[in-house]
């Protein structure tokens, strides 16, 4: 199923204060997205870079710090109390990040970049080959895409479940979509577990990051009751509850140009 992105919008607005402690595997994914671009493109020195999906911060900060000779960073989000986070979280950053709030699909982007990031976001739109053609066009010629985004193993539990979930491409799936328009550089997948004492830890842990747009809306007292037995007696071990995260990772040049 597609996503309501209303709802995603209000989950996330209402996460944002706890979205930072929470996310732990959406930082490291944030970081090995970054590894995996430097490894591709040692002493890369992107002068205009856009990211989507900034959430509170977390990879606009790394991308600032990685990259010294920036001439300007966007950051995009479909909420727009991130600006304030940004603000707050660039006070005192050698570089401010503008900030664009709205849906990717739907945004007009200024320009063309040298560089696109975007981490832990790409699974929540609706039009990805869409998307994809879009933001070849506003690369600049040897302009790079990185992406990191999630596949069909991502809360397998929840979805095992309920059978709600996001329609989550294969490696190779995204692979065949993105050469369409890029070449490609690097792509990568893992496995991230995470481990709650019980199944009502899990679910704070999906509100406190947002992603509980995906769980069933207007559960009953007696409905929570059966889930969480349930996900205890096919998920639960001596380390927990079990939750998945199916990381995807990709690294691409625009189609045709030469490295920057």
């Amino acid at each position: 199923m597609n996503a309501d992105k209303s709802r995603i919008k209000q989950r996330f607005a209402q996460a944002l204060a706890s979205y930072e402690a929470a996310a732990q595997v959406q930082a490291v994914v944030a970081d090995t997205l970054l590894d995996e671009l430097a490894t591709c493109q040692p002493g890369l020195a992107p002068g205009r870079v856009l990211e989507i999906g900034c959430a509170s911060g977390v990879l606009t900060e790394k991308i600032v710090a990685r990259y010294p000779r920036l001439v300007e960073l966007l950051a995009c989000d479909l909420v727009e109390d991130c600006a304030a986070c940004l603000n707050t979280r660039s006070a005192n950053w050698p570089l401010k990040p503008g900030f664009l709030a709205g849906d990717i699909e739907e945004l007009a982007l200024p320009g063309c970049f040298d560089l696109i990031l975007s981490s832990s976001t790409l699974q929540w739109v609706h039009d990805l080959p869409a998307l994809a053609a879009k933001l070849a066009d506003h690369l600049e010629p040897g302009g790079l895409l990185a992406v990191s985004l999630y596949g069909p193993d991502n809360f397998l539990e929840i979805r095992t479940l309920t059978g709600r979930g996001l329609p989550y491409l294969s490696l190779a799936e995204l692979r065949a979509l993105m050469a369409r328009h890029f070449q490609i550089l690097a792509t990568r997948e893992d496995r991230e577990p995470l481990y709650f004492a019980n199944p009502l830890d899990l679910l704070r842990h999906l509100r406190n990051t947002g992603v509980n747009a995906l769980t069933p809306p207007g559960w009953t007292r007696g409905k929570l009751a059966r889930f969480c037995a349930e996900y205890q007696s096919n998920f639960g071990s001596a380390k927990g509850v079990r939750l998945t995260y199916h990381p995807l990772y990709l690294v691409a040049r625009k189609a045709g140009q030469e490295t920057l």
